[in-house]
């Protein structure tokens, strides 16, 4: 008579591999359309704000057997200086000057780790660490979001992060003859719906 156990060791292999694979699922996810970003800042005359639609974000996520987010890789971002406007030409001028955009166009951000942790099956925090990238100066940085799969599996993806201009090697433009001056600081926010 043939052992048992030999003839379920195959099949408990099997079932061992298909449990792994299944419970480490990575996806990859994208912005598309998805895109909203809003830099925040303040000047000696009032608040002001820039909006963006534009860029493009790209992560692979990993999953596990019940669907949840466990980890976040190989994610970048990247968004044309230039798409962002606000709602007068001079500042716009003025704010790519600063940006350098003749020399860096694009601002953007690589993670070199990630870590996710996991409210519940659906809400998790990513922390991401990684190059920010703007006016053509590469900072370390660490950036912090919240995220939710949708019921369209969708993943949104929504965070804030405050810098200084300076860090940046930028100058803080100011306007009417350097009467009306912009502070250092600036946030940028940004609302990322992401899809398979």
């Amino acid at each position: 008579m043939k052992n048992p156990t030999k003839i379920l060791k195959p099949g408990l292999l099997a079932l061992v591999l298909m449990f792994t694979l299944g419970a480490f699922a990575q996806v990859k996810y994208s912005s598309k359309n998805g895109v909203n970003l809003v830099v925040s800042g303040t000047s000696t005359l009032h608040d002001w704000d820039m909006k963006s639609s534009q860029g493009s974000f790209d992560a692979s996520f990993t999953f596990n057997a019940a669907g949840a987010v466990t980890g976040i890789s190989a994610l970048s971002f990247t968004t044309p200086a230039t798409a962002l406007k606000s709602e007068k030409d001079a500042m716009d001028k003025n704010a790519y000057k600063a940006l350098k955009t003749d020399k860096s166009p694009n601002i953007s951000f690589t993670a070199a780790s990630a870590t996710v942790t996991a409210a519940n099956a659906t809400d998790f925090t990513v922390k991401a660490i990684g190059k920010l990238n703007i006016a053509g100066a590469p900072v370390d940085a660490e950036i912090v979001a919240t995220g939710k799969i949708n019921a369209d599996k969708s993943i949104t993806v929504t965070g804030a992060k405050k810098i200084s201009m300076k860090e940046f090697g930028m100058t803080p433009p100011s306007f009417m003859m350097g009467t009306i001056k912009t502070g250092n600081e600036v946030t940028l926010k940004f609302d990322l719906k992401l899809t398979k």
